[in-house]
């Protein structure tokens, strides 16, 4: 029987494995979420307290999240996948023990999250760099769709939603009891897992475009896959040893991170779009994040239980748009269409700030939500399809930093503009600026010329 396209790569038993094990760890992580927040009350902690724990879970991730694509580039990436899975495993059951004990303190919760921040910063670029190296070029785009849809369901949906049951049955140690069955899980699942690569051809991307070379010119040699191509060494580059080889080298990780930001800033489509997603995210996050409360309470009258429906709305709409672009071909403008997508996905963004209607503001975060999930589904793909193999982990890991290097910075800065911009100013040059910003870049980026130079069957 015919799958959906959306869902056939489950004919795949290695993706399977992969996927759940994603789908267990993601669920975990938002389990977690909420169970943080309990803890930390418990521990009659403050909102500073609270702050604080999670912006030590940041800052691990912000740390590791370069070193994570370096290694999987470097190393197998079911190995990573493995590790991170066991570093979560043994915290989650850490703090799950010692919180069934009585004996759980600020000190462990701002480790675990460290960790876990730590982790995420490991597994993203090794499951990104996964997806090629077990999937058909044409698959891609439903198995990143299926990422889409899984994370804002489980991390923001189904995950709290148990948490919130186990705490009230049996207390916040229950809820970090099945934080640490979801890692096992996935643990297990992994230990199942063979992802092919540091052999023959490994390092050919499924449609990988040609490098530039010194003088801007492509030049490429047919790759061992049919109709693949090689990219040309990028000068002053070296690749990364297999595995066996690793151990013994002394390359030094700002050589292999050096490596990826030159593939980065040599590729106008990929760097054009990392600095104008750089600066959507900056413009959106902090007046999603800070101002719209706000909004919920002096337009509307509610709560936070009212700003949490508006949320669920933004997720929703984010899942079930990543599952209809999953389910499609890809568009023969993927380019131009991912930015107008993204960019002008937050034109509505400027009607929050002026409405006093609940289903109208509803509508308005629904909509941006669609654009930002289905965006990200055709941006994960094209990675995965035009960067070659052996420098997507680091790709990968640089889009993760700069799409959150700001974020921090957006939301500090948000209060204090409100007090001196009126608040419909604010949202109406978020929902104005980011698709200009967005045409910026498919101009500077030459994107309607190279997307047209690099065709990617659907």
């Amino acid at each position: 029987m015919p799958l959906p396209r959306a869902l056939e790569p489950f004919r795949l038993g290695r993706y399977r494995v992969l996927a759940f094990a994603m789908f267990s760890s993601v669920f975990g992580a938002g389990i977690w979420a909420v169970a943080l927040v309990h803890q930390v009350l418990q521990l009659e902690g403050t909102a500073v307290d609270l702050s604080a724990v999670t912006a030590v879970g940041a800052l691990g991730m912000l740390v590791f999240v370069l070193v994570g694509g370096i290694a999987a580039d470097r190393f197998p990436l079911a190995r990573v996948l493995r590790l991170v899975e066991t570093a979560n495993l043994l915290t989650a059951g850490t703090v799950a023990v010692l919180a069934l004990a009585d004996g759980l303190r600020m000190g462990h919760l701002a480790a675990a999250a460290f960790v876990f921040g730590a982790g995420l910063g490991f597994f993203y670029p090794a499951y990104s760099a996964s997806l090629p190296r077990i999937l058909p070029a044409r698959q891609l785009l439903a198995a990143n769709g299926v990422e889409g849809t899984a994370r804002p369901l489980l991390q923001q949906a189904a995950g709290p939603a148990v948490a919130g049951l186990l705490i009230g049955l049996v207390a916040p140690g229950g809820a970090l009891a099945l934080i640490a069955l979801c890692h096992a899980a996935a643990l297990v699942l992994l230990l199942r897992l063979h992802v092919p690569g540091h052999d023959a051809g490994a390092d050919t991307a499924p449609d990988a475009e040609p490098v530039a070379g010194p003088a801007g010119d492509p030049t490429a040699v047919p790759g061992p896959a049919a109709g693949a191509v090689v990219p040309a060494a990028v000068p002053g580059a070296r690749e990364l040893s297999p595995p066996r080889e690793a151990v013994g080298a002394l390359r030094s990780v700002r050589q292999d991170l050096m490596e990826g930001v030159s593939y980065t800033v040599r590729t106008p489509w990929l760097l054009w779009t990392l600095l104008w997603a750089v600066l959507a995210v900056f413009l959106l996050l902090g007046p999603l994040e800070v101002l719209v409360p706000f909004l919920v309470r002096d337009r509307l009258g509610g709560d936070a239980s009212t700003f949490g429906y508006l949320l669920a709305c933004y997720g929703g709409a984010s899942a079930v748009a990543s599952l209809a672009v999953a389910s499609l071909p890809l568009p023969r403008r993927y380019l131009s269409w991912m930015i107008v997508l993204w960019g002008f996905g937050t034109l509505p963004f400027g009607l929050v700030a002026t409405t006093d209607s609940f289903w109208v503001m509803a509508l308005c975060l629904a909509f941006v939500g669609a654009g930002d999930g289905a965006g990200m589904v055709l941006w994960g793909t094209l990675l995965q399809r035009r960067v070659p193999r052996h420098m997507l982990g680091r790709v990968s890991s640089l889009d993760f930093f700069v799409s959150i290097a700001l974020m921090p910075v957006s939301m500090a800065v948000a209060g204090p503009v409100a007090q001196v911009v009126p608040l419909p100013v604010i949202f109406w040059t978020v929902a104005l600026l980011t698709p200009a910003l967005g045409l910026v870049a498919l101009w500077a980026g030459r994107m309607r010329e190279d997307e047209l130079a690099h065709p990617l069957a659907g």
